[in-house]
């Protein structure tokens, strides 16, 4: 039987089973350590040795799956020179609506973005604002092993033996053991919880004698779709080298981007060795060095502190985090994928700490490794937080609306260009909000409704009155959008073209009232009126007036379908229709039996081969709240490509161009939350989970609208 035995977890116990063991190099398999604004991605030394082991670049010549290795924050952004003034409106084109002309910024397609087609004299302004500004890989830190001294590094991972790696969860250190010309090297790598530092501990007899050292290694930008690094220009770049009292500083510039790395150690000298690469050589056995990277050039003289200091501090951090908020335990149950799901879940807590609770929203690779020259998607900015809130950890969601203030201005000034009120929240973005040109993204319209969703998680989480002042703005700003952009017509209101829907797939210019939209705007501008009431003004008679005549979702022989035009319903990439009741609470336009039923014939009729990592938790979702909770645990554990979970939890999608995807970690946080914890007033003990062949404990879940 399904049972909840509050308190009963051993939170410790829990968290160490899942600790991340790795016994043989695996380029799939790198491991993070860091804060949300700040990471340090490693390879089975515990640092970034073996380079081409795991560049993309270099493994699409053998075929390989592989992810990079990057140091990463959301501060450190780089723009290619723009000679020619490249400015939005080069990229626009005009459109006829009911409203008079609007522009929106199309003139590019997906296959010039990805190189299958040239860039052409129509599409260079386009393309140059797509890929501009791009995040950046701030630096290597890796071993130099050399079979004598001072002689050639080591390139091949196979020279090393008796490797035993762990990723520590419960203090989010990496600890990593192996052996090299049959001698011990041990690595302790961490990340400080609240600055751009990263600390390493090294012991080796290698060290003494000379056949161990650190290298640093700095690249330029990059403006491919991924990885962030560019070896290949080291003349685009400058690094200066200024050696101080217990380490040395690198001045770094790429164009108009500036940053400095400061290192620290305990015993060393470090010398040039080729442009843009330094190594740190030392005479003891033991190396402690921390390194702190800063935006700007005026950080250069602050000391890194100690790596003892940096431990104590994440291993605080983390304890924190673990004990506090929610947890699930599975691992009594009788189903024999309990103990996977239950992997999953304590990884993707870890994972998305990491790259999904910065101050800017993530990109779908975190910060990891680029995808979309490092952009975030703000569609999915819901999947990769939005659990954080249900989770009990609600200021790990909230510490990313400062963004959405910072950017409101450019917000309003899309809506203003294409005839509406209030502010429209772009798709794909840089930390400036200037939109992307696509000919998909610019007519998205489902992140719109996002933030009112993380205000009313964060209203029931708990809140303070000056977050929910900021937050009362963007929720008004937001819905005055949505309620503008809702077309009145003599039946009612319609989502009017161009628009394109959550699933990527339908023809903007013809496209009309997509289901999942529909429901989302009901919902959403429902939710504005809450927080009207809330803050002590009245209800909008005109937002009323939507909510009671707002189109109803289309229906096919009983079932929903993804829009209301032809083609109805394509049977690849997202089941979006799913969403509308599941993702989106409970609306006036969505009748649960309807929906199991639409759930059903998605299970039975979709092409998975073409679902993504978030597409199994939005139909967990679904069938949750349509009562069907067996349906909710195989949509979890469905046999698919994309729901695949590698060793270090990590859901990778469409090989090398997205070796992970954050998206399905903070998807299956927000899917099993919901399965534990219920719903609005019908909140309940683990309503998504079979009475049979369960064993479900689970505490501090915050049930969900």
């Amino acid at each position: 039987m399904n049972r909840s035995t509050k308190g009963a977890i051993d939170r410790r116990a829990l968290v160490d089973r899942h600790s991340v063991r790795l016994t043989a190099h695996d380029a799939r398999n790198p491991l993070t350590v860091g804060n949300g604004d700040f990471a340090y991605t490693a390879d089975i030394t515990g640092m970034q040795t073996f380079r081409d082991s795991h560049d993309p670049r270099v493994a699409v010549r053998t075929g390989a799956l592989v992810v990079d290795t990057g140091t990463m924050a959301t501060w450190g952004w780089h723009s290619m020179p723009n000679p020619h003034g490249y400015v939005l409106s080069d990229a626009m084109s005009t459109y006829r609506t009911a409203r008079g002309e609007a522009t929106y910024p199309d003139k590019l397609d997906i296959p010039t973005i990805l190189g299958q087609t040239a860039v052409t004299d129509d599409t260079r302004a386009a393309m140059w604002l797509h890929v501009n500004p791009q995040r950046i890989d701030l630096g290597r830190i890796g071993l130099r092993l050399s079979s004598e001294r001072g002689g050639a590094p080591e390139s091949d991972p196979a020279v090393l033996s008796g490797i035993r790696q762990e990723l520590d969860l419960w203090t989010g250190t990496i600890r990593s053991r192996f052996e090299y010309l049959g001698v011990e090297v041990r690595v302790t790598t961490v990340v400080d919880p609240e600055a751009s530092t990263v600390a390493f501990r090294v012991h080796s007899p290698l060290l003494a004698d000379g056949r161990l050292a650190i290298g640093f290694s700095f690249p330029y930008a990059s403006e491919d779709f991924a990885p962030a690094s560019d070896w290949a220009s080291p003349e685009r770049h400058r690094t200066e080298l200024r050696v101080v009292d217990d380490g040395a500083v690198f001045a770094r510039t790429l164009d108009d981007t500036e940053y400095v790395v400061r290192a620290n150690w305990n015993s060393g000298t470090i010398e040039p060795l080729a442009t843009h690469e330094f190594v740190l050589a030392s005479e003891r056995e033991s190396l402690e060095l921390t390194v702190e990277f800063a935006p700007g050039s005026g950080a250069a003289s602050a000391s890194a502190g100690s790596v003892h200091a940096t431990e104590q501090r994440s291993a605080d951090w983390w304890e924190a985090f673990w004990t506090r908020g929610a947890a699930v335990e599975l691992v009594d149950s009788a189903d024999p994928r309990a103990l996977e799901l239950e992997r999953r879940i304590v990884l993707s807590q870890y994972l998305t700490a990491v790259n999904c609770s910065g101050h800017q929203p993530p990109q779908e690779t975190g910060l990891v490794t680029n995808s979309w020259q490092g952009k975030f998607h703000l569609e999915m900015h819901w999947w990769h937080a939005a659990h954080f809130a249900a989770w009990g950890r609600p200021d790990l969601l909230s510490r990313s609306i400062s963004w959405y203030e910072s950017v409101i201005g450019v917000a309003r000034d899309t809506a203003r260009r294409q005839g509406y009120a209030g502010a429209r929240w772009p798709k794909q973005t840089g930390p400036d909000g200037r939109e992307s040109p696509t000919d998909i993204g610019s007519f998205l319209v489902w992140q719109q409704p996002h933030v009112i969703y993380f205000a009313e998680l964060l209203h029931r989480a708990g809140i303070d009155d000056e977050l929910r002042s900021r937050l009362d703005v963007l929720v008004e700003e937001t819905a005055t959008f949505m309620s503008s952009f809702a077309a009145s017509r003599d039946d009612g209101f319609h989502l009017e073209a161009p628009i394109m829907p959550a699933q990527e797939f339908y023809d903007p210019h013809t496209t009309e009232d997509p289901t999942f939209e529909l429901a989302y705007w009901w919902w959403g501008l429902h939710t504005a009126q809450l927080w009207r009431e809330r803050s002590g003004r009245p209800r909008l008679a005109a937002w009323d007036d939507q909510l009671a005549r707002l189109a109803r979702p289309a229906t096919r022989d009983g079932i929903y379908t993804a829009i209301a035009t032809e083609p109805f319903t394509r049977v690849d990439d997202h089941p979006s229709m799913l969403a509308a009741l599941g993702v989106v609470p409970t609306t006036a336009l969505v009748d649960p039996s309807t929906q199991h039923r639409t759930l059903e014939w998605v299970n039975a009729h979709w092409d998975w081969d073409t679902a993504w990592g978030w597409d199994f938790p939005m139909l967990a979702m679904a069938a949750t709240r349509t009562g069907d909770p067996n349906a909710a645990v195989d949509a979890l554990l469905r046999d698919a490509a994309k729901n695949t979970y590698l060793a270090n939890g990590h859901n990778p999608q469409m090989g090398n161009m997205l070796p992970i995807y954050l998206p399905g970690n903070g998807g299956l946080l927000a899917a099993v939350s919901l399965m534990c914890a219920g719903w609005g007033e019908r909140a309940s003990d683990a309503p998504g989970f079979p009475l049979e062949g369960w064993v479900v404990r689970h505490e501090g879940f915050i049930p969900w609208p």
